[in-house]
């Protein structure tokens, strides 16, 4: 016997009367934080280069936010999913695919947008810089890597009845051939007994267009936090690399130097020796190594 809701309906009479377009529907976009490392110019060909954390962005071509840079994305096709879309999306712009791409946050803010109500999921993806060719999707008139620096200007803590709100505001600076763009991104934590609820605003923002920085901070800060317990930093390396190439990019996504001996140990489960070594004029031959199969599994 069919079950009869509080209407007398069977479920095939409900989904007989049922009509989407009785309610406001968001869109629903991807946009992709793509991470890579660099090597930064050096002139003394003696010396190692310093390793440089790079984000994607695309210049627009079109309104809103004609010739400002944002994030590569677009709108999730009625056929897939958010994960395809955002496989899609870092296909079409990097042509890699099978690389780490993670899921971030559903950023939903009202007015996010100012075409209408869109809802963006956004994802992460970490790839290696010599996989990559840049091209700009069809709603953008270029595609760049900018050089990423996140750091803390301020922070403070406030009591409340039953907790407490932090908050700390940090400046994300972008840069490349093109120049340099800044923003100002405020994160609020407010704990109490029962719940922590945490929260971004962007103080102030030149040359991003719609909330990108807050997604790219978000990002930033995710992909710290990984990488003190996870291998995801290994995703940003090439087949083989050195234990001191490897350390830079530890150091560069932190943005803080690590003490050799320490960093070596933390890495030992990660990483396996090969008999392979560099062959860089004017440095002493390093052994490279790989990641492990354990960090595979």
């Amino acid at each position: 016997m069919d079950l009869l809701d509080r209407d007398g309906l069977t479920e095939r009479e409900f989904m007989e009367r049922y009509r989407a377009g009785d309610y406001e529907r968001p869109s629903v976009a991807v946009d992709m934080v793509i991470f890579t490392i660099t090597d930064a110019a050096e002139d003394n060909y003696r010396k190692l280069p310093e390793k440089e954390l790079r984000v994607l962005l695309i210049r627009r071509g079109g309104h809103p936010f004609l010739g400002k840079w944002a994030l590569p994305g677009g709108f999730v096709r009625p056929n897939e999913t958010t994960e395809q879309a955002a496989a899609r999306e870092l296909r079409e712009e990097t042509g890699v695919d099978n690389v780490y791409l993670e899921q971030l946050y559903t950023f939903s803010d009202i007015g996010r947008d100012p075409r209408t109500w869109v809802m963006s999921c956004s994802y992460m993806s970490l790839i290696n810089s010599g996989q990559v060719q840049l091209k700009a999707g069809d709603d953008a008139s270029g595609a760049a890597w900018f050089k990423v620096c996140y750091r803390l200007l301020r922070e403070s803590k406030e009591l409340i009845e039953g907790g407490s709100v932090k908050t700390l505001q940090y400046e994300l600076k972008l840069s490349s051939d093109h120049g340099e763009l800044a923003a100002v991104v405020e994160r609020t934590v407010m704990a109490t007994e029962t719940s922590t609820a945490t929260s971004y605003t962007i103080v102030s923002n030149n040359g991003l267009a719609f909330d990108h920085a807050k997604i790219i901070a978000y990002a930033i800060e995710r992909l710290r936090g990984k990488v003190t317990y996870t291998d995801i930093a290994l995703h940003l390396m090439p087949k083989l690399f050195t234990l001191t190439e490897l350390q830079q990019v530890y150091e560069v996504i932190l943005d803080k130097e690590l003490l050799k001996a320490a960093f070596r140990r933390k890495v030992a489960d990660l990483v396996t020796e090969t008999d392979h070594y560099t062959e860089n004029a004017g440095h002493r031959p390093s052994r490279l190594y790989r990641r492990s199969l354990e960090a595979f599994r």
